[in-house]
């Protein structure tokens, strides 16, 4: 009889997600009651679209979501994949897709392997993450234009010639680790990355600003990825955004998009930097 159950354990174990645990384990069943019969997800009251359910199934990955979950998600973002405007958005979607084990479609790849640098440092960011994301080498020339929108102080901008923020840095640095970029340039964009660091232990968006969940989730996968320890106080500042239900606030007087904002915390949390293995 012990045989019987151990194996009907097996099974129904291969067929789930492997749950995570310590502070991003609570998150799952949160974003899984976002998620709309279409396989989408949604802010309350809100019609599903794709750019959130990305964000949401890359939080499921992280978080142990079920394999059904994350396999309605798929469905839902692999429909979406034509006529996206937008490079940055098309990636977001690439790397939510490979993370939830999908193969990408050739004409997608070829599309993200023509981009072409131009004033939105974030695009060419998010779209060597992506390429990453789906097995393929990062094309130099799109690392050399990340590299070279470095600012003097380290950081990164959205755009060229902008000033840098704590998460398009956070972003580039990742996608130049994903790159198998080091030394200078990331040492540099990690001191650059501190600085946006407040005394309650979170991340601003930019300097001066108040601590927020997303940038602070952002920072913590930037350093991880850099083979660098966060220490406690980013976590502590976390923890102080947690809701009972097992969502974030997006800061502690704002609680705003609680969806997007726990989505981006949760891989965070789980200790993966993107592109989500």
């Amino acid at each position: 009889m012990r045989w019987l159950v151990i194996a009907l354990l097996t099974i129904v174990l291969a067929g789930t997600a492997v749950a995570a645990t310590g502070p991003a384990a609570g998150s799952a069943a949160f974003l899984a009651g976002r998620q709309n019969a279409n396989g989408g997800f949604a802010e309350q009251g809100r019609v599903p679209d794709a750019p959130l359910t990305a964000w949401a199934a890359l939080g499921l990955v992280a978080a142990g979501g079920s394999a059904a979950e994350r396999a309605r998600a798929a469905e839902f973002l692999r429909a979406r994949l034509t006529d996206v405007p937008g490079d940055a958005d098309l990636a977001l979607r690439v790397v939510a897709l490979a993370a939830l084990g999908d193969t990408i479609d050739e004409s997608v790849l070829t599309r993200l392997r023509r981009h072409r640098p131009d004033v939105l440092v974030n695009e060419t960011i998010w779209t060597v993450i992506a390429l990453r994301a789906a097995g393929e080498t990062a094309p130099p020339n799109l690392v050399q234009a990340i590299l070279v929108a470095q600012a003097k102080g380290g950081g990164f901008p959205w755009s060229k010639g902008g000033i840098p923020d704590s998460n398009d840095t956070a972003a580039a640095i990742q996608a130049l680790r994903s790159a198998g970029v080091g030394g200078a340039p990331v040492r540099r964009a990690l001191v650059a990355l501190r600085t946006f660091q407040n005394r309650d232990g979170g991340f601003g968006l930019t300097k001066g600003r108040e601590s927020d969940a997303q940038s602070t989730a952002w920072a913590i996968q930037a350093l991880i990825s850099a083979a660098q320890k966060p220490g406690k106080p980013p976590f502590r500042y976390l923890s102080r955004l947690r809701r009972a239900d097992g969502s974030y606030r997006y800061s502690v007087r704002y609680g705003t998009t609680p969806v997007w904002v726990t989505a981006q915390v949760v891989p965070a949390l789980a200790g993966k930097p993107f592109p989500l293995r």
